[in-house]
């Protein structure tokens, strides 16, 4: 089938998106801002403003690569794989949404160091970073994927270049550039789901059509080695995910109400749960008009089937949305990482601290984490090649989620923990986790998602546990905890 190549209409398109991202960034850039607003903690976003941010935020170009070529090969199964968030936030919005408004202040981990120790926020925050980072690559080398085929831009330049324009808008305007720039981003993401599919039914006959040829099974819930007991693993880690994700975190702190905290919370389940069979519908058509992609490229066939449907200029449309939905999961992860960064590393070792050296660090910062992340995405890309993206996802989180998810999760809701229990569990957990995935070059199966992720999360759970036997609080410590976990949940 032949394709559609680009026009200077797609350029244009693409420029101009580019152009109002960067001009957001510079209108922020320009108003009055501390290191407070730069990073959320002055708590005054609209919930529906923050829903939609953290909704742009639970995913990426990562949906359209992996969940595409999973939609291609096995049907109904990526959407099956996406609701499985929709639980996960209506349980956050039940039990987390409240507690992490008032436990969080300056940085999303910043009240580890009043439930826990001091040490062990700093622990988590030089732990978790690589975590938010390696999540970050994941997301860019997704991205220039898409757009070095769609584009046919080389892939080293599409990572480059889509990373910087992050790193530029989000060092320029802070938290309000970032959220701006999602809400912008989530409609030009909807223009193209909302016109996709419809091109797709032309291609294979309609509804009707589609249902009378699409392969035996493909509409069933589960497929291969993607069955129920994966299925309820991967429940585990995307709930642990966008529970105590830095930059989701962010979102529930910087909202104006307890209220509104919640409300933020059912607008994305009902998001979650609207998208994913309108997402993916395009890749489960090209199954049938274009039936040949092999194995090794189905990481591209979103990229392949707009070629083939759109029309001129529509094209850039379909670019943009992918650099939407990458830049706005990046552009929070980056400003919620920086905020890390400078509140609990550099917060901590800088005595002599103004609101104008803040910012410099915030900036700073910024910038750092980007640069790290596209160092990161080149090492990534010539280790992992085209290989499955959505497994090594899954093999990252298995070993780095627990340990840093679990003693999160916990601390604001049990007040039987000791405060040195928690370093416990972070260390041990992680300690246990890279020993299993060293082992897994021998035993390959200790790499796999499921033992992997149970295996160090039970082992989190043992080293927490061991550590509130071992390490007891003084009194005056017990009554920090109980008045902490107290004052959230009252």
């Amino acid at each position: 089938m032949e394709s559609q190549g680009l026009t200077i209409i797609d350029y244009s398109v693409v420029a101009a998106f580019f152009v109002v991202m960067v001009g957001v960034g510079v209108y922020f850039s320009r108003r009055k801002q501390d290191a407070g607003t730069f990073f959320g903690s002055d708590k005054s976003v609209p919930w529906w403003l923050s829903g939609i941010s953290f909704y742009m935020n639970s995913f990426s170009a990562l949906a359209f690569v992996m969940y595409s070529a999973l939609a291609y090969k096995y049907g109904w199964v990526p959407v099956t794989v996406s609701w499985l968030s929709v639980p996960a936030v209506l349980l956050g919005a039940r039990f987390l949404a409240v507690r992490w408004r008032r436990a969080a202040k300056g940085s999303p981990i910043d009240f580890i160091a009043t439930r826990y120790t001091p040490a062990m926020c700093k622990s988590l925050a030089w732990l978790g970073l690589p975590m938010q980072l390696l999540d970050n690559a994941l997301k860019l080398l997704a991205i220039g994927t898409v757009v070095g085929v769609g584009m046919g831009f080389p892939l080293d330049w599409a990572i480059a270049a889509s990373g910087l324009i992050i790193v530029l808008y989000t060092f320029l305007g802070g938290l309000k550039a970032t959220l701006v720039c999602d809400f912008i981003q989530f409609f030009v993401i909807l223009a193209v789901v909302f016109t996709l599919p419809f091109l797709c039914l032309g291609k294979v006959g309609g509804f009707a059509g589609f249902i009378d040829k699409v392969p035996p099974g493909f509409f069933s819930f589960t497929a291969g080695k993607y069955d129920w007991p994966y299925m309820i693993v991967f429940f585990l880690m995307v709930g642990s995910t966008l529970s105590t994700n830095w930059s989701l975190v962010q979102r529930y702190y910087s909202t104006k109400s307890d209220k509104d905290a919640k409300k933020m919370a059912y607008l994305v389940s009902a998001l979650l749960f609207l998208g994913p069979p309108l997402f993916f519908f395009p890749a489960m058509a090209a199954r049938i008009f274009i039936p040949d992609i092999p194995e090794a490229d189905m990481n591209g066939v979103y990229a392949i089937l707009c070629r083939a449907v759109l029309p001129v200029g529509m094209m850039g449309m379909v670019v943009a949305a992918m650099f939407s939905a990458t830049m706005s999961s990046l552009a929070g992860n980056f400003n919620a990482a920086a905020s890390v960064l400078v509140n609990e590393i550099y917060g901590r070792f800088v005595k002599q601290d103004t609101p104008g050296k803040r910012m410099v660090a915030a900036r700073a910062a910024t910038v750092f984490v980007g640069v790290a992340v596209i160092a990161l995405t080149f090492v990534m890309q010539y280790a992992q090649g085209a290989d499955d993206l959505f497994n090594l996802t899954n093999k990252v989180f298995g070993v780095f989620l627990p340990p840093v998810s679990i003693p999160m999760l916990v601390g604001v809701f049990s007040k039987r923990l000791s405060k040195r229990a928690g370093l416990c569990g972070l260390v041990g957990g992680m300690a246990f986790g890279l020993a299993m995935f060293v082992a897994g070059a021998w035993w390959p199966v200790l790499r796999e998602m499921k033992p992997c992720y149970l295996a160090t999360a039970a082992a989190t759970i043992f080293f927490l546990v061991l550590g509130g036997i071992l390490f007891k609080d003084t009194p005056e410590e017990r009554k920090e905890v109980e008045n902490f976990v107290g004052r959230l949940s009252a």
